[in-house]
């Protein structure tokens, strides 16, 4: 935001005071409205008039400098407010600091200062809204925006997480690698009470049990060989916050033993510590391998399976909701297309039939390597198939024949894009209605579609004729 683009509003009892500071803001080229009553510069703010700067008179009749300048903060606490007066003094200063105000200017105004005084203070506002933009941008990164799915068990899963996160019940989330587990952890963290609190994330797999231990309990100087100072560990770091063990299934028996304590007691030692330490920490944890399987196979502890097993989310491989694939493939080709500043449009008809013929043993994450590799490489204003042929091992585009494409290793086909769709379509269309208690002309609304449009729709998936209490679902 250029500070020469933001609102400048004066409010001064003295009109002449008031045009002459804003005649002279305006010769800076500076966007500037005048107010002499502070009453009626308050109700135009309320009425949704949007400013960047007020410059407040302190003493006007009825609602003084002071009392405008709470008033504005409870409508929008990121104006920047600086406060004019003809009786400077210390304690006034003060005061206007206190309840909020940016700077304090004496009159008469040098018009020096009052160029730098303003100029700073637009800075600051503009800092403070990309600073806002930057928190906004990382909220949306990490909540459900970027769990994308229609298919129904994404959609019970999104409940269950939403019901979920804001409680301090330990989670275990399972599915295969790459369907999405840490960012389904995040999502928690985001939504939970915890989301000002530390994020920790621990992959069990990657560490060896040499290390995991000090890794996540820490240690004291010269517990071992090569600690050479104190470590705090990634419990304590994630104290107050969430802690996300990825890939628990690999714990050792000793590990499981210590982190059933920890869920159970709050409390832990260090490595080389005697003295025990408390930790509030909320736990999340992942695996993909099934662990009642290991608990039958004695290769887990059954006691910390069953503590850690409060509320299980297992996400669905891709291959068993390929429904969701257009609407993945679609959210990272935007994405891609955008980070890689390629015009890329869309991916034709029989590239998709190929992606859907797919069966994504990585998951998620192997489609969406798939969609960056290919939009990075392609030269076409759309993907084709031959942008995914040499991608996807062992699957090379096949001959079209009445079903569909053939790219299956087994031998089976893959339906047309246009019929593969209509399953999540009706899905997506029902489940807005019934969100709407079936009203047409706000489903419409939230699809983005005209009511004819979705009228037909509804005709072709039989929406019409559905009842519910004796009464016609599609009435308005």
């Amino acid at each position: 935001m250029s500070v020469h683009s933001s609102k400048i509003l004066i409010v001064d009892d003295d009109p002449l005071v008031a045009d002459s500071l804003a005649v002279f803001l305006r010769s800076r080229n500076y966007d500037v409205e005048v107010e002499t009553n502070s009453q009626k510069a308050l109700k135009t703010l309320k009425e949704g008039r949007t400013i960047d700067l007020l410059l407040s008179d302190v003493n006007m009749p009825g609602l003084d400098g002071f009392g405008l300048l709470r008033e504005v903060k409870k409508i929008d606490p990121n104006v920047v407010v600086v406060m004019l007066t003809g009786y400077g003094t210390i304690e006034s200063a003060v005061v206007a600091m206190r309840e909020g105000a940016e700077d304090y200017i004496t009159k008469p105004v040098i018009d020096e200062e009052m160029l730098l005084t303003v100029d700073r203070a637009l800075k600051r506002r503009a800092l403070t809204q990309e600073n806002e933009h930057l928190k906004r941008q990382l909220r949306r990164s990490l909540n459900l925006d970027n769990l994308i799915g229609a298919d129904h068990r994404m959609r019970k899963m999104y409940e269950t997480l939403a019901t979920v996160a804001a409680t301090r019940a330990t989670v275990l989330i399972s599915g295969e690698s790459g369907t999405g587990k840490s960012l389904v952890a995040r999502a928690i963290h985001h939504h939970s009470p915890r989301r000002d609190k530390p994020f920790v994330e621990v992959n069990c797999g990657a560490l060896p049990e040499t290390l995991l231990e000090s890794e996540l309990f820490g240690h004291r100087k010269g517990a071992f060989t090569g600690a050479e100072t104190d470590r705090l560990g990634k419990f304590l770091r994630a104290d107050g916050g969430t802690i996300f063990l990825d890939e628990i299934g690999t714990a050792s028996p000793a590990f499981q033993v210590k982190l059933l304590r920890i869920l159970q007691e709050r409390r832990f030692e260090r490595v080389g510590d005697d003295d025990s330490v408390e930790v509030d920490v909320r736990v999340v944890l992942a695996t993909n391998i099934d662990l009642k399987v290991a608990v039958a196979n004695e290769e887990f502890r059954a006691d910390l399976y069953h503590r850690i097993n409060v509320v299980n989310i297992a996400i669905p491989p891709l291959r068993d909701r390929s429904g969701d694939v257009p609407l993945l493939a679609e959210h990272f080709l935007r994405r891609f297309s955008r980070e890689n500043e390629k015009p890329v449009s869309g991916i034709t008809d029989e590239a998709m039939a190929y992606l859907l013929g797919y069966e994504w043993p990585g998951n998620v994450r192997e489609l969406e390597n798939s969609i960056e590799r290919a939009v990075v490489l392609t030269r076409n204003d759309e993907l084709t198939s031959e942008d995914f042929a040499s991608d996807i091992t062992g699957h090379q585009p096949g001959v079209p024949n009445q079903n569909g494409f053939d790219f299956r290793a087994d031998g089976r086909t893959v339906v047309p894009l246009k019929q593969a769709l209509e399953g999540p379509e009706q899905e997506i269309i029902e489940a807005t209605l019934a969100s709407v208690n079936w009203n047409r002309q706000l489903a419409a609304k939230l699809l983005d579609i005209n009511r004819t449009t979705l009228f037909n729709k509804m005709r072709k998936y039989n929406l019409l004729d559905i009842k519910r209490g004796g009464v016609r679902k599609d009435l308005d």
